[in-house]
């Protein structure tokens, strides 16, 4: 049973999709009783549905590993609640817009989702949002129960020691990268383009045109379909210049345009909430000019020649002159974001094509020259990079691997104690799957032994 679990707690880590019930109560039913709970097929329907709005292809076991899920979720749920573990509306509302606006960008915009959905958005967040509670519950548990786990160096060096050594992973090409990155800074001038086009909007809004019309057709931020809504969220939630607009203003007011890092904005304030403010805003970005990307050039061209001539070392470099927050405070190095550890070593294979043509040719210590590129924000700017380690393709080894060992071994240590819990759970909690479900494979471990009998005739 513990090795079944295991590999389902692998499956629930990295679960996150939800669902929700279906309109056509007529054909629903009921497919699995989880303690107090029940799971409908429409939950499970619907997050076939999700599935394939974010871009899944037609699978026919889909369906088993998402009531896997839910019933997983159910008794992480139903703990939370004994537990007294509570969410709040705002961060409902939160999860709701993120992922809302994550399908719009998928299907494209949000009338073909809708389409697809068979219903209004509006009336699909509403029907999911007590299963999203419930999800979030769960998951907040779930953290619970496994944040004091810590793994030793010993652990990490037992845990090594007992895989197949004949079967150990083969670790392609990694390297140690920094960067020094140079934005556009525009003129009082040049900033007055955008931000006069931000005041015509607001104009048209001021003169009775709704905001939410005007979003949807000119703001430049992700919350446009949604009529440039933001949903509820704290002063933390936002750049300091936006907050201070936010929760200045009386409900229904609309702000002056003012600007952020991200460009021009002018908001409404809908709806205050205690400490939580709920608005809409129209973004118009800033774009650099010609002139802006000529002077940019020239300051990272000379900032490079001091570098790469050995006048000032690349961390202080870094540190004085480069515009990214994430690597400055880090003498310019980046960390390998799909790494738990942060480790600056970083498989050539998950490089951007951009960086990776950039580097390619360095050796150890060399700079890369300095050249355009477009940031995550969409952002034209420069950047130059230093390659400071190469290490080649090689099999696993505890010493010049240890930061992934490591977190394999607290990944392994993870599971097992969720396996652990969710083995003391079931033998206390009722569950029953209908029998249309119980030749799923992955299901077996929920089946009564009667059950079992039934799924192995």
């Amino acid at each position: 049973m513990m090795k079944n679990l295991l590999i389902i707690i692998t499956l629930l880590l990295s679960f996150c999709s939800f669902g929700a019930k279906a309109q056509e109560k007529l054909i629903d039913r009921v497919v699995a009783t989880v303690g107090s709970g029940i799971i409908l097929q429409s939950d499970i329907d619907n997050q076939y549905m999700q599935y394939l709005a974010n871009g899944g292809t037609p699978d026919s076991d889909f369906k088993c590993s998402a009531l896997q899920q839910l019933i997983m979720t159910k008794l992480l749920a139903q703990q939370a609640v004994i537990d007294s573990v509570e969410v709040t509306e705002s961060e409902v509302d939160d999860q709701l817009n993120a992922r809302m606006r994550e399908m719009v960008r998928r299907a494209g915009n949000q009338e073909r989702l809708e389409g697809f959905l068979k219903r209004s958005l509006l009336q699909y967040k509403e029907e999911m949002r007590p299963i999203l509670s419930e999800q979030l519950k769960a998951n907040k548990l779930q953290g619970t129960i496994v944040q004091k786990i810590t793994i030793t160096p010993q652990e990490v060096k037992r845990y090594f020691e007992g895989l197949n050594q004949d079967s150990l992973p083969h670790f392609n090409t990694e390297v140690e990268i920094g960067e020094i990155v140079v934005n556009p800074v525009l003129t009082k001038e040049e900033k007055s383009v955008f931000r006069e086009k931000a005041e015509g909007f607001r104009k048209q809004v001021i003169d009775g045109t709704d905001f939410g019309t005007v979003a949807r057709f000119y703001s430049e931020d992700g919350s446009a379909p949604y009529g440039g809504e933001l949903g509820f969220a704290t002063r933390d939630a936002y750049v300091k210049e936006f907050s201070a607009m936010a929760f200045r203003l009386k409900e229904g007011e609309v702000s002056p345009v003012f600007e952020t890092q991200f460009g021009f904005h002018f908001l409404q304030v809908l709806e205050r909430r205690g400490e939580e403010v709920n608005v809409r805003h129209v973004l118009v970005k800033t774009k650099p000019t010609t002139a802006s990307l000529e002077r940019t050039k020239a300051k990272i061209d000379s900032i490079y020649d001091k570098v790469s001539s050995g006048k000032l070392p690349f961390h202080t470099a870094a540190t004085l002159y480069s515009d990214n927050k994430e690597t400055k405070f880090n003498g310019g190095m980046v960390i390998n974001e799909q790494s738990q550890s942060r480790t600056t070593l970083i498989p050539v294979d998950i490089l951007e094509k951009e960086l990776f043509v950039a580097i390619d040719p360095l050796k150890p210590g060399e700079y890369s020259k300095p050249f355009q590129f477009t940031d995550r924000t969409g952002q034209l700017a420069y950047k130059f990079n230093y390659l400071k380690t190469r290490i080649p393709p090689h099999k696993a080894s505890l010493d010049q691997d240890f930061a992934k060992i490591q977190e394999a071994a607290q990944e392994d240590k993870t599971r097992r104690k969720l396996s652990e819990w969710f083995e003391k759970k079931t033998k206390a909690t009722f569950v029953h799957v209908s029998d249309d479900f119980q030749q799923c494979e992955e299901l077996k471990i929920w089946l009564t032994p009667k059950d079992n009998d039934i799924a192995a005739k």
